[in-house]
């Protein structure tokens, strides 16, 4: 029989046969070292929305607000991203970074609002 041996270290298994790391420190460090590179692009893409998400909620106070596309651009806006777009019944299209949103207006204005009040507008 050959000799099992932990996927991080490499020290021998005791234990369950299917067992293939010696303690949780080798588990974490092996699946860490596995998934760095990946981990690096969904930092920085949750660092990006998250950033955004910080712009509106700033400027938003009133839970509506107009405001000039340059504004949210000179505050380091970036409208590449976003977590995900809602299509209301009445044929507008948000564009959120989590709970925030925004509708471009004539592509000179923003109008920044919360996921609640978009909801509660569509069905006036």
């Amino acid at each position: 029989m050959t000799e099992r041996c932990c996927l991080e270290c490499g020290e021998p298994l005791v234990g369950r046969s299917d067992k293939k790391f010696c303690d949780d420190q080798c588990r974490n460090a092996y699946n860490n070292r596995l998934n760095r590179d990946s981990i690096n692009i969904y930092r920085k893409i949750n660092n990006k929305l998250r950033k955004n998400r910080r712009i509106i909620s700033e400027l938003n106070k009133t839970g509506k607000t107009k405001i000039k596309i340059e504004a949210l651009r000179k505050k380091g806006f970036d409208f590449k991203y976003h977590t995900h777009i809602l299509n209301t019944a009445k044929g507008t299209t948000y564009f959120f970074c989590y709970d925030m949103g925004y509708l471009i207006i004539d592509n000179e204005y923003a109008l920044l609002v919360y996921d609640k009040e978009i909801k509660e507008d569509d069905n006036k």
